[in-house]
């Protein structure tokens, strides 16, 4: 059996402990029973935001964005493909800038589209502006 990792739950929030060979068989919540991957970008909030970027062992994607924002707009189906592609080695997630403010000024974020790989808490890369989904992919295995 390989070293667990601790995967936090996008339902919950409980920080699950997986074997890091079981990663891609599906694992559910050890809480709610929920699935711990989707393929689907997880929504943060404010509130999630700190749990999941800091108590996942895998390197978690934040896509910067709001509602207004052409770009953001263009690149979110690119993002959803990525994460399709890249979970579960990758958790990608997304923050509206508009609704946490709070968050994007303190991470300096004075660009949107932005996306910042964190790994263990700590920014590891940062890009700015739209891309395709292979650039997203590409970009994201380069820097995790």
């Amino acid at each position: 059996m390989t070293n667990p990792l601790h995967i936090v739950c996008p339902v919950c929030t409980t920080t699950n402990r997986i074997p890091a060979d079981k990663l891609n068989a599906a694992p559910n919540c050890g809480k709610c029973h929920q699935p711990l991957f989707n393929r689907h970008p997880l929504e943060l909030t404010g509130g999630n935001f700190q749990q999941h970027v800091k108590r996942n062992d895998i390197p978690v994607v934040v896509d910067f964005w709001a509602p207004w924002c052409g770009p953001c707009k263009m690149m979110a189906p690119a993002f959803e493909q990525a994460a399709a592609q890249l979970e579960p080695a990758v958790r990608l997630a997304k923050l509206n800038t508009e609704t946490e403010q709070n968050i994007g000024a303190r991470l300096g974020i004075r660009s949107i589209p932005t996306m910042i790989v964190f790994s263990k808490g700590r920014e590891v890369a940062r890009q700015s502006g739209a891309m395709a989904a292979h650039d997203i992919i590409r970009w994201v295995q380069a820097n995790t």
